[in-house]
C-alpha cells in the first residue's frame, strides 16, 4: 500500500456530523473529548450570505446558525452517540435561544450530511418527544447540511485557551463537568 492508499483509506473512515445548540465555543469544547472524535471546527451554517464574519452572524441577519463540524471515525463513535451528547448537553426545547444567547444563530440544529443521518436524527427527536423526556416539545430543526464557513481563528479551541475566563468557567465549565459525569466513558483518556 503507498503513501496515498493509505491516507485514502484514513479519509474514507470518517463521517462529519453538524450541530448548532448555542454558542459554538460551548459545543467545540464538549465533543473535543469524546473518543472517536478526530476534528471539530466552530463554524456557520444554514444562511444566505456567502463568507459570513462573526459580527454579522451576530446581528441575527445572515441566517446562519453558529455550528460545530464534527470530523469522526464511526468505527470508534456512532452517530446516535454524538446525538445523544447533543439532546443531553443543551435545551432542545427553546426557540433561538441557549441560556443568554438568543437569536436564529443560537437555534438548535442537526444538519444531516447523508439520509441515514436524517433518519436516525427525526426518529431520535421523535422517541425523545413520545417520551416526554423533556418538559416542552423538541424544537430542534433538522435541515440537509448546506455550506459550512469555518469561524475566525480566535473562535477554534476557545475553552482549551481560554479556560480561566468568567465565561468559560460559568458557561463552558458546567457542560464539561456534566460531559465528564454521564459520558466517562465516552472520554478520551488525558
Amino acid at each position: 500500500m503507498t503513501f496515498a492508499d493509505n491516507i485514502n483509506t484514513v479519509s474514507n473512515t470518517t463521517e462529519k456530523a453538524t450541530f448548532g445548540m448555542g454558542c459554538f465555543w460551548c459545543s467545540e469544547a464538549v465533543f473535543q473529548d469524546l473518543k472517536g472524535v478526530l476534528k471539530v471546527q466552530s463554524g456557520y451554517e444554514g444562511g444566505q450570505t456567502e463568507n459570513p464574519t462573526y459580527k454579522e452572524v451576530c446581528s441575527g441577519t445572515t441566517g446562519h446558525a453558529e455550528v460545530i463540524e464534527v470530523t469522526y471515525n464511526p468505527q470508534e463513535i456512532a452517530y446516535e452517540t454524538l446525538l445523544e451528547v447533543f439532546w443531553k448537553l443543551h435545551d432542545p426545547t427553546t426557540l433561538n435561544r441557549q441560556g443568554a444567547d438568543v437569536g436564529t444563530q443560537y437555534r438548535s440544529v442537526i444538519f444531516y450530511h447523508n439520509p441515514k443521518q436524517k433518519e436516525i436524527a427525526e426518529n431520535y427527536k421523535k422517541e425523545l418527544n413520545a417520551k416526554k423526556v423533556f418538559p416542552n416539545p423538541i424544537v430542534t430543526e433538522i435541515s440537509p447540511a448546506s455550506k459550512f464557513y469555518v469561524a475566525e481563528n480566535y473562535h477554534q479551541d476557545y475553552f482549551k485557551l481560554n479556560g480561566s475566563e468568567p465565561y468559560c468557567q460559568f458557561v463552558i465549565k458546567p457542560k464539561m463537568d456534566k460531559l465528564e459525569q454521564v459520558f466517562k466513558d465516552k472520554l478520551k483518556t488525558k
